[in-house]
C-alpha cells in the first residue's frame, strides 16, 4: 500500500515538474513575441525536444492544451525568424549571401525594370536651344579650312555688319506664348502648384512644358514660388513681362523629374 501511494506521488510530481517546464518554453515564445528576446536567441529544436519529450505523459485534456499551446508559441517564434530574414532581403540588407539570393529569385523582367528605374542617362535638354544650334552653324560656317589656317596668322581689317541674334525660333516663341496664355487662363484667381501646371498625359509632354515653363520664368513672363519648408512650388504669371535686368541677382533652381517621377504624379492625379 504504501509502495503503490509512492509511486503515485512520483508519477504526479513527475507530471507537475513537466508542466512547470512547458510554461516555461510557453512565457519564452510569449517574450518572442513581444520583441523581448531576439528570435534567433532561441533553440528551436531544443524546445521541440522538450515538448516531444513530455508528450507521453499527458493525459488530461488540460494539459494536451498545455502542450499545443507551446507548440504555437514555437511556431510563433519560427514566424519571426521568417519575417526577419524576408526584411533583410526584401531591403537588400548589406549581407552578399541575402543579395545574391535576392538577385537569383527575380525574373529577367524583373531585373530589366530595375535597371530601367536606377538608370538615369545625363540630358542636358536646357543647353540645346535653337540659338545654340544657329551659334554653331555660322562658327563652322566662318571657319577657315585647315590649310589656310596653317598658313600663319594675318591682320585683315574689315568691317562686319552684326546681325542681332535670335533668341527663339517663331515656332517656338508661338509654344512659349501658348502656354503663357494657358498659365494666365489657370491663375486668374490666384497660383497653381508647379507640378500640376507641367504635369502631361505622358513623360515627353510633362518634360517639355517643364522646358517651356523654364523659359517663361528666365524671361519674366512667370514668377516661381518655392516654399522648402512645405516641399512645394507654385506658378503664377506676370502680365506685363519684363526680362530680369543684367544687374539683377538671379537663382537657378534645378527641378528633377524623372519617369518615376511622372508615373508617380500621374498616379496621384487619377486617384
Amino acid at each position: 500500500m504504501f509502495r503503490g501511494s509512492a509511486e503515485i506521488l512520483g508519477k504526479r510530481d513527475s507530471v507537475e515538474r513537466g508542466r512547470e517546464r512547458l510554461r516555461r518554453v510557453i512565457n519564452l515564445c510569449r517574450r518572442v513575441e513581444q520583441g523581448e528576446v531576439d528570435p534567433f536567441a532561441v533553440e528551436v529544436g531544443s524546445l521541440l525536444a522538450i515538448i516531444r519529450e513530455l508528450f507521453p505523459n499527458w493525459k488530461s485534456l488540460e494539459d494536451l492544451c498545455l502542450d499545443v499551446e507551446a507548440v504555437e508559441g514555437v511556431s510563433t517564434v519560427v514566424k519571426h525568424q521568417g519575417e526577419w530574414v524576408r526584411g533583410r532581403s526584401t531591403k537588400l540588407y548589406r549581407d552578399p549571401f541575402l543579395i545574391e539570393e535576392k538577385l537569383r529569385s527575380l525574373s529577367k523582367e524583373a531585373l530589366a525594370e530595375i535597371f530601367l528605374r536606377s538608370w538615369h542617362p545625363v540630358v542636358e535638354l536646357e543647353q540645346l536651344t535653337p540659338h545654340s544650334l544657329e551659334n554653331a552653324l555660322r562658327y563652322w560656317g566662318e571657319l577657315k579650312p585647315l590649310a589656310d589656317r596653317l598658313l600663319g596668322l594675318q591682320a585683315e581689317a574689315r568691317v562686319v555688319e552684326a546681325e542681332p541674334p535670335q533668341i527663339l525660333t517663331e515656332d517656338f516663341e508661338r509654344e512659349l506664348l501658348a502656354l503663357w496664355e494657358e498659365l494666365k487662363e489657370r491663375t486668374k484667381e490666384g497660383k497653381i502648384r508647379y507640378w500640376d501646371f507641367i504635369l502631361a498625359d505622358s513623360y515627353e509632354k510633362t518634360a517639355r512644358r517643364a522646358y517651356l515653363t523654364s523659359f517663361l520664368i528666365t524671361y519674366g513672363y512667370a514668377r516661381l514660388e518655392v516654399r522648402p519648408f512645405e516641399e512645394e512650388m507654385y506658378l503664377m504669371a506676370v502680365e506685363e513681362p519684363s526680362p530680369p535686368a543684367e544687374s539683377a541677382r538671379t537663382i537657378s533652381i534645378p527641378i528633377a523629374l524623372s519617369f518615376e517621377d511622372w508615373r508617380r504624379l500621374r498616379n496621384a492625379q487619377k486617384a
